[in-house]
């Protein structure tokens, strides 16, 4: 078995990059919840969750991250 057939797909789900993108904005966990309409305990679990998939460890990796994807697909900064 592989591991991504162990734990699914390594990619963001549409909610993990919502997450991402406000975290990447500079939004603290509790600013991300009150965007998103969930508490600051379940964005703490998300960025776990996303740091995982994607072999991160922290915010500013995160928002490296996310950068290069945006100029990757041409996306507006």
């Amino acid at each position: 078995m592989f591991a991504n057939e162990r734990y699914g797909a390594r990619i963001p789900n549409e909610r993990e990059h919502r997450v991402i993108e406000l975290v990447a904005q500079g939004l603290r966990n509790r600013d991300v919840a009150s965007q998103i309409g969930t508490t600051e305990h379940v964005v703490k679990n998300y960025l776990r969750v996303i740091y995982d998939k994607l072999g991160l460890w922290n915010r500013v990796e995160l928002a490296l991250w996310y950068e290069a994807r945006k100029q990757e697909h041409g996306l507006p900064s």
